[in-house]
């Protein structure tokens, strides 16, 4: 524990960085381009929020936190997993939609 305190500072100011590195990820998971871009930055962030929750427990000197931070990572795996299988659902029903209509123009340009 002593050696928790004499390292305290620090872990404030990682605390701070691993803040301010959420805040960019959320921008990123907003601003896009691409659905890719998003889901990496949606990952990232719960990788993030579990390493704040972490330094926390060892800054709190509090064991609860640990278990709050694997189901955490469970949560932030499904989640990650779900958006994923949404994505790739989304992904191929467009693919089939523009084989369609290409389709569909060469049975015009053809007819």
């Amino acid at each position: 524990m002593e050696l928790v305190q004499q390292y305290s500072g620090i872990f404030h100011v990682i605390i701070v960085i691993l803040a301010l590195l959420t805040i960019a990820c959320l921008i990123r998971a907003v601003k896009g381009p691409s659905i890719a871009d998003r889901l990496v930055a949606v990952n990232m962030m719960g990788t993030i929020v579990m390493v704040i929750i972490a330094v926390l427990a060892l800054l709190m000197d509090e064991d609860y936190l640990v278990d709050i931070c694997l189901i955490y990572a469970m949560i932030s795996f499904l989640a990650v997993v779900v958006l994923t299988k949404v994505y790739t659902g989304v992904y191929i029903e467009h693919r089939e939609l523009r084989e369609k209509r290409r389709k569909r123009r060469e049975d015009k340009k053809e007819g």
